[in-house]
C-alpha cells in the first residue's frame, strides 16, 4: 500500500486485514519491501515518502486498526515510520503468523523467527519458471517461508503447464468482504461493462521453452478490439495510460475510455465506480491465459461481491469456480459476446447469481479458514 498508493492495492490488502481481524486475530501491517514509493498526485516514483506514509495510516484508520502498522522507507535509508523500532521488535517477538502477501518481501532477521511464514503470492507464472530456469534469488525468497499459497488454482492439472518443482503450492483465491460491498441499488440504464487495468506494462515478459509470455494486458485487450460491434451491451474500459494513440484506437472502435487514475487515488471512487458499473469486461495476462495457471482477479472478485456479473477471459479457474451464472470465462471474441448477450438477456438473475458466487466462494471466513488450517 505504501509502495504503489491506489485503490486497488489497498483493497487487496484491506480485504485480507479485515478478514482476519474477523477471525479474531491481532492484526498488524508491517511494509518493508524495500521500494521507493509511487505517488499517484506526481505520477512518479519518489524518493519523498510522505504520501505513502499518510496513506497507509489512513487505510488502517478505515478499516478500524489505527497505529497498528509499520513502514520502512527504502528511500531514507530504512527509517521506520508508524511503529518504532522497539515495538516492531517486540512484534515479530510475539507474531505466530506471517503472510506475505504478494511476496513482495524478502524475509531477513527477526522476521524468520516467526513461527509461521505464509509465502502468498496473487500473480502466479513467472516465479515458478524463475525457480525452474535455477534463478537463485527466487528460490533464496521462496525457501524462506514455511507454507505457500498461489492465486494458481489449476497448478497440476492436465491443462496447466506452469513448471511447479522444488516447492509445494497450496491454492487459494481473492477474500472479500461481503458486507464492505454490498448495494441493493440497479445499475443505471447507461450503465457499461467495463474494468480497471494498466494499459500497457514493460519489463515483465518471462521467455519459457523457447516462447515468450507477455505480462501488459494490452496485447490480451487486442485481440478483442471490435468486440463492441459484436455486442449490444455498452463497453468501458477504466485504463491508466498516457498512450493517447491507444485509447482514440479503442475509442474508434466503439470502447468507451476512462482515466483509471483518476479513480484509483481512493479508495471509495474505486469502490462506487465498480458498484455503478453493469458488470465487468476484461483480460488476463498472456501468461495466464497460454498456461492456463487458474488464476482469478481480487478486483473481479470485488464485482462479484458487488452483484455485477463478470465477463473475464479463461484461464483455467472454471475448474475450481462455477461458471455460466453470473461468471463467464471466454477465449474468443464471440464466446465473450455470447456472455454478454447472455447476461443481458436476464441480467437480474445473473446479478444475483454474481452475489451468491462471491458469498460461495470468496467471502473471506471460507478463504482466510481455509488458508490458516492448512497451516496448522
Amino acid at each position: 500500500m505504501g509502495r504503489t498508493p491506489l485503490a486497488g492495492v489497498a483493497w487487496q490488502a484491506l480485504q485480507y486485514l479485515e478478514g482476519f481481524r474477523r477471525l479474531d486475530y491481532d492484526v498488524w501491517y508491517v511494509e518493508d519491501t524495500g521500494d521507493w514509493p509511487y505517488n499517484p498526485v506526481q505520477n512518479t516514483v519518489t524518493g519523498d515518502c510522505r504520501y505513502a506514509v499518510e496513506f497507509i495510516a489512513r487505510m488502517l484508520a478505515w478499516c478500524g486498526l489505527p497505529g497498528r502498522w509499520a513502514y520502512r522507507a527504502g528511500s531514507e535509508n530504512g527509517r521506520l515510520h508508524g511503529l518504532s523500532e522497539p515495538d516492531l521488535a517486540a512484534l515479530w517477538q510475539s507474531t505466530s503468523l506471517l503472510i506475505n502477501l504478494t511476496g513482495s518481501t524478502r524475509l531477513n532477521g527477526p522476521q524468520l523467527g516467526v513461527p509461521v511464514r505464509v509465502y502468498l503470492e496473487t500473480d502466479p507464472v513467472a516465479p515458478q519458471i524463475q525457480v525452474a530456469q535455477g534463478n537463485q534469488s527466487t528460490i533464496d525468497l521462496l525457501a524462506a517461508h514455511t507454507h505457500h499459497f498461489t492465486y494458481g488454482e489449476n497448478f497440476g492439472a492436465p491443462d496447466c503447464r506452469v513448471p511447479v518443482v522444488r516447492f509445494t503450492y497450496r491454492p487459494t483465491r481473492p477474500p472479500v468482504i461481503l458486507d464492505w460491498w454490498a448495494t441493493v441499488a440497479t445499475p443505471a440504464a447507461t450503465s457499461r461493462f467495463t474494468t480497471i487495468a494498466n494499459w500497457k506494462q514493460t519489463g515483465k515478459d518471462i521467455e519459457w521453452q523457447g516462447e515468450r509470455y507477455s505480462w501488459s494486458k494490452h496485447e490480451e485487450f487486442l485481440k478483442f478490439l471490435d468486440l463492441p460491434r459484436r455486442t449490444r451491451q455498452p463497453l468501458e474500459l477504466a485504463l491508466s495510460t498516457e498512450d493517447r494513440a491507444a485509447v482514440q484506437l479503442l475509442e474508434s472502435h466503439g470502447w468507451h475510455v476512462r482515466d483509471a487514475l483518476a479513480i484509483s487515488k481512493d479508495i471509495t471512487p474505486y469502490r462506487d465506480y465498480i458498484r455503478q458499473a453493469r458488470g465487468e469486461f476484461t483480460v488476463a495476462k498472456d501468461q495466464n491465459v497460454r498456461l492456463r495457471s487458474g488464476w482469478f482477479s481480487d478486483r473481479s472478485a470485488c464485482f462479484l461481491a458487488a452483484g455485477r456479473p463478470v465477463v473475464t477471459q479463461d484461464t483455467g479457474f472454471g475448474s475450481v469456480l462455477p461458471t455460466g451464472r453470473g461468471l463467464f470465462a471466454f477465449r474468443t471474441p464471440d464466446e465473450a459476446a455470447a456472455a454478454l448477450e447472455t447476461i443481458g438477456a436476464d441480467y437480474a438473475g445473473h446479478a444475483q447469481a454474481a452475489r451468491q458466487l462471491a458469498a460461495e466462494c470468496f467471502a473471506s471466513e471460507r478463504v482466510l479458514g481455509d488458508l490458516l488450517r492448512q497451516c496448522t
